[in-house]
């Protein structure tokens, strides 16, 4: 289950009228068998609070491309604080490219996601943590050498320690040169690890 890179998601433009939408109304037209009217109820939805629920429902059965993005431009653009942890939920689908868009999309949400992501983390699947991991990538956050400093230290799955070395590589600071040397020294029979950390260490010191 591993990320497959994709555009960025297009947070389009809605159209806003005067009338204040019907939640349980437009919940409804989510449901609907026409994706039109499917796509024009989640642009809608823009407008109305708590509707985190319905749209994430329908964002984990939807087939149709274009109401995805809108559903996900929605949940990014309302950026209610359930709307990380329901995107989340997603991680664990079979699809591909709806886990690649809900990575993208919890990266662009404006809100405090930490809680979240200290979830995915901990989680017993080692596909989720990874999929934590490009997360922490995208949102590049002021305290994310410490996050991949703490799974270089602590994970014990040799996938999960390689991504985070390969965001190290790029956002790592003398801070994470000895851990990653511990890395080195812990997974030392295996040869991408010992080759990844490497090249992060050579890339922090310049050399």
């Amino acid at each position: 289950m591993a990320l497959v890179k994709r555009k960025t998601i297009e947070l389009t433009e809605v159209a806003i009228s005067g009338t204040v939408p019907d939640p349980v109304e437009l919940a409804a037209r989510l449901e609907d068998a026409d994706p039109q009217a499917r796509r024009q109820a989640a642009r809608e939805m823009l407008r109305c609070l708590d509707t985190v629920g319905p749209l994430v429902s329908r964002l984990k059965r939807e087939q149709d491309p274009a109401v995805r993005e809108v559903i996900i431009t929605t949940l990014v653009r309302n950026d209610e604080p359930s709307a990380a942890s329901g995107m989340a939920e997603c991680l664990r689908s079979e699809d591909p490219a709806l886990r690649n868009e809900v990575i993208e999309a919890i990266g662009l949400l404006v809100g405090d996601v930490s809680g979240v992501l200290r979830s995915l983390l901990a989680d017993p699947d080692p596909d989720i943590r990874i999929f934590a991991v490009n997360i922490l990538d995208l949102r590049r956050q002021p305290d994310v050498e410490s996050w991949l400093i703490e799974i270089i230290e602590h994970d014990a799955h040799l996938n999960v320690c390689a991504t985070a070395v390969d965001v190290l590589c790029e956002a790592g600071t003398e801070a994470a040169l000895d851990p990653l040397r511990r890395l080195k020294q812990r997974f030392s029979t295996d040869a991408f690890v010992q080759f990844a950390a490497s090249r992060a260490i050579k890339r922090i010191r310049g050399v």
